[in-house]
């Protein structure tokens, strides 16, 4: 009797760099793409980081007039810019935010780019819920990378924008990324106003909050434990077994 399909679980304890986080996700892509192509089967790999202070833009900031001056923006406020190859538009994240990848072979990966959306969206809400704050899915009016299946939590005087997600679909595989914001909100709202200014884009900084805004005292550990336990359920639920995974990336080159 052959195992089961695995879902691997990697947590990176460091981050590689701004750049070098998101360019990893990219390359791992790629080994999966080849995998599809040769016809080799893959597991999942969901890969969770907390992220140095980064703005991560979109491939069509990258090309509005303002670019320059909003990486500019960034640097002045502690972040470090770095353009992403999936889609959305400028993110704000660091050491109170936690970053999920999950890469996947598809055969139909392109078809099914709003049905993950919206599957994984739920399932983001869900892990909120076991830790008790109450969340939804729908964009918020003048919220930052703005987003039908954004996830949204109703903070004291206005809904705050909790997790954003972006995809990059290649020929039998996908990656789906996701930045969920839990803690200390303030300094990715003051980055987020001045980048968004400069790149002449709207956006409403009471939407850029966290968890906390919703339910005080959460943490990004807590967090971490709620999302494995709820993809824990969602890989029963598809007949796949949970491993944990070491990433070979963390040795040499890694920023402390």
């Amino acid at each position: 009797m052959s195992p089961a399909p695995r879902l691997r679980w990697a947590v990176q304890e460091r981050t590689l760099g701004a750049a070098e986080d998101l360019d990893w996700a990219m390359g791992e892509l790629a080994v999966f793409r080849a995998a599809a192509a040769e016809g080799r089967a893959l597991d999942d790999l969901i890969r969770v980081y907390v992220p140095e202070p980064t703005v991560a833009f979109g491939q069509r900031d990258a090309r509005l007039p303002g670019f320059a001056a909003a990486a500019a923006a960034a640097r002045a406020h502690g972040f470090a810019p770095a353009v992403r190859r999936a889609g959305g538009r400028a993110a704000a994240y660091h050491h109170g935010c936690l970053v999920v990848d999950h890469l996947s072979q598809q055969e139909d990966a392109a078809l099914t780019q709003q049905a993950r959306f919206a599957e994984f969206a739920d399932l983001f809400v869900r892990a909120f819920a076991r830790m008790d704050v109450p969340a939804s899915v729908g964009e918020i009016p003048g919220e930052y990378c703005p987003g039908e299946f954004s996830v949204q939590g109703p903070a004291p005087t206005y809904p705050v924008k909790l997790a954003g997600s972006a995809q990059r679909v290649v020929k039998g595989a996908f990656l789906f990324s996701t930045h969920v914001v839990v803690s200390d909100p303030a300094p990715l709202r003051a980055v987020l106003v001045d980048v968004y200014r400069e790149l002449g884009l709207d956006m409403d900084p009471r939407t850029a909050g966290a968890a906390e805004d919703v339910r005080p005292g959460v943490s990004v550990p807590a967090f971490a434990v709620a999302l494995r336990e709820e993809y824990t359920a969602w890989a029963a639920a598809a007949g796949l077994e949970v491993v944990d995974e070491q990433l070979a990336v963390l040795t040499a080159g890694t920023a402390g």
